[in-house]
């Protein structure tokens, strides 16, 4: 017996504790009940909140209605009188009652209504209190009761608000320079003083060491130090008698100098960005109730000085001083900007790594991008000149992408070099909202030699090509070139190189439709190496095209291994369509003999006829750069002219040149497999 009552001893003792004691300000309209209920009330009165607690220290004998004069002091108004009404009714068949209010002399009208929201059967007699009608002082007002549904009760009062006298008066004045604000007391009472912080329903105390609260007696003035000027900072004044009438006034709502830095300073920034979520979230503390805006924008360097940029229509959502904004490619310098009125304040994700990095360096003909990745992402890179201070991405746009469930590794992109001084601009294209970053090559010492000598190829290689189109013009009525399927191993990237200049040469030499991985890297990783491989090869078949394969001592090592002759190891291409490539050959050779659509080629630096497997020697073979007119009479369906076949091979010399003159420069460049490189066009 002694636990159930002790309980039910601290939980009246709780309620009653949780009501506003008959003197103390009342913050907001609301309504205590002695059972769960909902409050509603006409357009004249704030929404009331209804809560379950015992309305009043001593409760009333139904039927009864009470009336008693209150103080509202809602935040950032003046404190006013108010009524404040109790009432008791019994319960037995009660859904709700209603309150009606009319204030005499001004004719203002009002009503509440409270409703019980769960049926209890044999309860006790309601308890209701309302906190509390707004009143003009000196008013008199009427308020009348009725029940729902209605019972035949009606009580009826009418109490006379007095006038309210006023509060503690005092003086101030603010010393900027030594960051106080003086309060003088006059010759009276004394009076308790202090700084605060107005939130949304009470002026919370300064942090410390800044918190004081000083009893300042009748003709004598204080000083109190503040952190920060701020708009919500305030001044309270009250006797020192506890529930007292208090006087407050917040000099800095209007003050240009509390929407400067120190308004910034004051909030603290608690960073929840996530690379791995593509998602920028910061959440904000702050002295004052803020609620900024943030949007986006990025800066050039890592320097609180420097400007930040704005990214357009980058307005991030916000819920409980939370702001975030999906699809966003998380990096140290691309920022929220939070702006309140007319300040702004900049802040950056607080994790210094990025999740990607690149890096360039200068291969001959091409630039070559080198990317880290810590997160399954798309890359996109475009070349860019600097005109009036800005480098706008030009056409074409190169990607590559690190597909999901991935191991993170490097990636590259090889870019083709066109003007000299050109720039690159490298940007995620997987989110919507990016940092492009900007890389420029070193083209000083042997680099500038190396770029020189592959853009003096890459001007040869236009007029040759022009020379080509105009030789090589289909007749009237013809169609265009036929897609040429072009498989190879990546052993090197000098074999790499070739592979590239003469895809290109096909393409824009005889407007042959080329099908190359490294030009379709977002395919062949969308669709897996054996589909795309498969659809090209059915392509190729229905169009009359053909499949070039580009033979080297690698690939003769990767058909060693793929037959299972080295131990049956697994051939190390990215995307394993050199060995798709194979059982699809395999498969052809073993069921119709002879394919006439197959033609394998080799460069002669790279490859000998005895590197070409026997199963593969019946396929149709070209030598290159020695037998290049051959091969494009081939593709063609005709023999080209001697004007093309002169300067055809004469192109390919000077590359393969070009090639040596890199490695020589540079070292052997070795490794794996080349980077997906998007053609010129797309």
């Amino acid at each position: 017996m002694g636990l159930p009552l002790l309980g039910a001893t601290a939980l009246l003792l709780l309620l009653l504790l949780s009501v506003p004691p008959a003197g103390a300000a009342v913050p907001r309209l609301r309504v205590s009940a002695n059972f769960e209920c909902r409050a509603s009330a006409d357009s004249t009165l704030s929404p009331p909140r209804c809560r379950r607690g015992a309305p009043g220290r001593s409760p009333l004998t139904p039927p009864a209605l009470a009336l008693s004069t209150a103080r509202l002091c809602r935040p950032s108004l003046p404190c006013q009188p108010c009524l404040r009404v109790r009432l008791a009714l019994r319960a037995a068949g009660l859904r709700g009652l209603q309150l009606n209010f009319l204030e005499l002399g001004s004719n203002r009208a009002s009503w509440l209504q409270v409703w019980r929201r769960h049926r209890a059967p044999g309860s006790s007699p309601w308890q209701v209190q309302f906190d509390c009608f707004p009143v003009e002082s000196g008013r008199q007002v009427l308020v009348s009761l009725r029940t729902v549904p209605d019972q035949g009760l009606a009580i009826s009062r009418s109490h006379l608000v007095t006038a309210e006298p006023p509060g503690p008066a005092f003086t101030h004045a603010w010393v900027p320079e030594a960051r106080t604000i003086e309060v003088a007391v006059p010759e009276g009472p004394a009076l308790m003083v202090r700084l605060c912080h107005q939130l949304a329903l009470e002026c919370e105390e300064l942090p410390r060491p800044f918190h004081r609260q000083v009893l300042v007696p009748g003709g004598h003035r204080v000083s109190l130090p503040y952190e920060f000027l701020v708009p919500c900072l305030c001044i309270e004044a009250s006797y020192p008698q506890r529930d007292s009438l208090r006087s407050k006034r917040c000099p800095f709502q209007e003050q240009p100098d509390a929407y400067g830095p120190e308004l910034w300073s004051s909030v603290r920034f608690h960073d929840y960005s996530s690379g791995s979520k593509d998602q920028m979230a910061m959440a904000l503390s702050a002295s004052c109730p803020l609620r900024p805006r943030a949007t986006l924008c990025w800066r050039e360097v890592a320097a609180e000085a420097a400007p930040c940029h704005d990214v357009p229509n980058s307005t991030a959502s916000e819920e409980e001083q939370v702001y975030t904004l999906d699809k966003v490619d998380v990096h140290p310098l691309l920022c929220f900007r939070f702006s309140y009125g007319n300040s702004s304040h900049v802040e950056c994700p607080h994790r210094p790594e990025p999740a990607w990095n690149v890096s360039l360096s200068v291969r001959g003909l091409q630039l070559r991008l080198h990317l880290t990745s810590s997160v399954p992402a798309s890359f996109s890179a475009a070349l860019c000149q600097h005109r009036a201070g800005q480098c706008e991405p030009e056409a074409p746009v190169y990607t590559v992408t690190r597909p999901d469930g991935s191991a993170p590794g490097e990636l590259a992109l090889l870019l083709p070099v066109q003007v000299l001084g050109s720039c690159v601009l490298v940007w995620r294209s997987d989110v919507r909202f990016a940092r492009k970053q900007l890389l420029c090559p070193d083209v000083s010492r042997r680099h500038f030699g190396l770029l020189g000598l592959g853009l003096a190829l890459g001007l040869v290689l236009t007029v040759l090509l022009l020379n080509c189109r105009a030789a090589w013009r289909p007749p009237a009525g013809a169609a265009g070139g036929r897609p040429v399927l072009l498989l190879y191993s990546p052993d090197s990237e000098e074999h790499l190189g070739l592979v590239c200049a003469l895809a290109e040469l096909l393409r824009a030499g005889l407007g042959c439709e080329v099908r190359l991985d490294l030009w379709e890297a977002g395919g062949v990783g969308r669709a897996g190496a054996l589909p795309w491989l498969y659809a090209q090869r059915g392509r190729v078949g229905r169009e009359r095209g053909t499949v070039l394969l580009l033979w080297s001592r690698g690939s003769s090592r990767l058909f060693r291994l793929w037959r299972g002759g080295e131990g049956g190891g697994e051939p190390r291409d990215a995307h394993d369509i050199f060995g798709a490539a194979m059982a699809c050959l395999h498969g052809e050779l073993g069921a119709a003999g002879r394919r006439r659509d197959w033609v394998l080629v080799y460069f002669s630096r790279l490859c000998s006829p005895r590197d070409v497997p026997r199963p593969l020697r019946p396929l149709p073979t070209y030598r290159l750069p020695q037998e290049l007119p051959r091969l494009l009479g081939a593709l063609r369906g005709g023999r080209p002219g001697h004007r093309l076949r002169g300067r055809a091979k004469g192109l390919l010399h000077r590359l393969m040149e070009a090639e040596a003159s890199k490695e020589a420069a540079g070292g052997s460049s070795g490794g794996g497999p080349g980077s997906p490189l998007q053609p010129p066009g797309t």
